[in-house]
């Protein structure tokens, strides 16, 4: 990643307006992709977005310079981020584009990129691209230019691909739903295969204007579903982020189940169907409880390093299935080759209806371990982490917690904070070696 300018773990982001989220990069942007994916013969590309006003301006820009490179575009309008994925797929387009920043307020947006196998660009093609943006850009002679469709069939298509995935003699019929677009790119698709599988569905956040996604409501701000789902007295609501690929759930009593919930149900009922296939794939972040709950089922975990990038590395790797993040990135690679929070929460409820039981009584198995995190901001250029004195303090921690607990330390990758998180059985020792860890970490940062 030390080698990129502009890509980061997922595509290009950044405030809209500013380089490189701004129209005169978005145009070079598509000329360079499409030049460099051109020479493997690509001659198609499909462009989702969500529903962030600035997609209409990065959607033209994109389009613009994909043609003057010879490359046909069709447009899929406002599309879920894996639904791009599956699109590119099986309309035999031989890439696909996302117009979106996922979780982030509206003002924030980003290009991402999928192959025609719908996985993430190989890092030495982004590379490429790179390289490609230091060119001069050039015009194909006018026989030569692409050609723009839009596919007015794309909600449907995917619509029925996500109740395919939902088990057959199953039906949602008899469950009341509540469901948080985040007034994203979900918002005309969720709710209609929830309710053509049978389900009662309530909505929330269905209603994009273009500055309203993810604004107190989706995956990051559930405290509105919790809310809805008790006073409608609901089985179960579900939240999912401004493009899609994350979810959150909410059980009939308003308790959350984060992505470590969602992906220890999903697990256990792969293993009780015998379709796990191998083990589970967390991250660094995973709750040491989610490990130790998948231990007493007989099924192995592995940890990756903070991205869905990296879940899907360690799956390929180990020639596993199901993976996740805490974040509401769940990942079952038997059903869709990225990560889909439609499919991840069908499968939670298929769960639900397949047992007869409810969404509490699934997640009884897993006990989350207290954990806290603290943020503490440090000088770029400089590093804390490996400070004599904040190593020893780790050690200290370490060895007062054992095999019950443990401690990470990670620089995030996005500004200049070290994040300091301890986990253990209780709650008190888990605050203070917090504590006492970023007080070091903090005295070693000024």
């Amino acid at each position: 990643m030390s080698e990129r300018k502009y890509f980061g773990t997922d595509g290009v982001r950044g405030l809209v307006g500013t380089a490189p989220i701004n129209p005169e990069f978005a145009m070079k942007l598509g000329w360079a992709a499409g030049r460099v994916l051109s020479l493997s013969g690509t001659k198609k590309v499909i462009i989702g977005k969500d529903t962030r006003i600035s997609g209409y301006m990065l959607e033209t820009a994109l389009e613009a310079g994909l043609i003057a490179a010879g490359i046909d575009v069709v447009l899929l309008g406002p599309m879920p981020t894996p639904a791009v994925a599956y699109l590119a797929q099986t309309f035999r387009a031989e890439a696909g584009i996302v117009i979106s920043a996922s979780h982030n307020p509206y003002y924030d947006n980003g290009i991402k990129f999928f192959n025609g196998q719908g996985l993430k660009l190989d890092d030495a093609v982004e590379l490429q691209i790179e390289a490609m943006l230091d060119e001069p850009m050039t015009c194909v002679a006018s026989d030569k230019l692409g050609k723009a469709s839009r596919l007015v069939s794309a909600d449907g298509r995917y619509i029925e691909f996500c109740k395919s995935q939902f088990p057959q003699g199953l039906s949602l019929e008899g469950l009341k739903v509540v469901l948080d677009c985040a007034n994203g790119a979900t918002y005309h698709i969720a709710p209609s295969v929830m309710r053509e599988l049978g389900a009662q569905v309530i909505t929330h956040a269905c209603e994009p204007n273009g500055v309203n996604i993810n604004h107190e409501c989706g995956a990051t701000h559930v405290d509105t579903l919790k809310r809805k789902v008790l006073e409608h007295k609901a089985d179960v609501g579900i939240a999912y982020d401004g493009d899609g690929d994350r979810v959150m759930m909410v059980d009939h009593n308003g308790r959350v189940f984060d992505g470590d919930d969602l992906v220890y149900i999903i697990a256990c009922q792969a293993a009780e169907d015998h379709m796990l296939g191998g083990g589970v794939v967390g991250t660094v972040m995973s709750n040491m409880g989610l490990e130790n709950a998948l231990k007493a089922k007989g099924i192995e975990f592995a940890r990756s390093k903070v991205g869905d990038r990296y879940v899907m590395e360690l799956l390929q790797q180990k020639g596993w299935k199901i993976g996740g993040e805490s974040s509401g990135h769940v990942l079952n690679l038997d059903l869709i080759t990225t990560g889909d929070g439609i499919i991840s929460s069908l499968q939670v409820l298929a769960a639900m209806v397949a047992q007869n039981r409810t969404l509490q009584d699934l997640g009884a198995g897993f006990t989350k371990y207290p954990m806290k995190m603290i943020n503490v901001r440090y000088t770029p250029g400089t590093d804390p982490t490996q400070a004599t004195e904040v190593q020893t303090a780790v050690a200290q921690v370490e060895q007062t917690l054992g095999d019950k607990g443990r401690v990470l330390l990670r620089k995030s990758g996005t500004e200049p904070v070290v994040r300091v998180m301890v986990e253990a059985e209780q709650e008190k020792i888990v605050i203070d070696s917090a504590q006492k860890i970023a007080a070091v970490v903090e005295s070693m940062s000024k």
